[in-house]
């Protein structure tokens, strides 16, 4: 079977403002910051709101579901891969892949469903596929 994404990207340092983050991730749960004070959600975690700027923060498990909000497919390389900002269902937007589908068929605005899949270092990294 080939890998869910063609080439291993490196992922961030794990340090211990993201490492529950990426623990779960392990687990294959996809998860996002909220920050208790100003009841917003966001995305990347971190030990602080970067809307209030408190420190109120805790991480919750996303539903995995969420929709395309911008994408561009990488064309010029091989192999080809795309682009994408997520937006959560949850409501927070992450930078991430789109897989498992065929290039001419991603547009904006369709669901996606988050899958993983080892980044350079074995750790399992989010991307998301299409639903349907």
């Amino acid at each position: 079977m080939a890998p869910a994404f063609p080439f291993d990207p490196p992922i961030p340092t794990i340090d211990p403002d993201n490492r529950s983050y990426w623990e779960a991730a392990d687990r294959g749960e996809l998860t996002y910051s909220h920050c208790r004070d100003c009841d917003r959600p966001f995305f990347y975690p971190r030990s602080f709101c970067p809307f209030c700027f408190g420190d109120n923060v805790e991480l919750l498990r996303a539903s995995g579901k969420g929709e395309i909000y911008a994408v561009t497919i990488v064309r010029r390389a091989d192999p080809v891969y795309a682009l994408a900002y997520v937006r959560l269902a949850e409501g927070p937007t992450m930078f991430t892949n789109i897989v498992e589908c065929d290039f001419d068929k991603v547009k904006i605005g369709q669901a996606v469903e988050v899958t993983f899949s080892p980044g350079d270092t074995g750790q399992l990294v989010p991307r998301f596929k299409p639903l349907g």
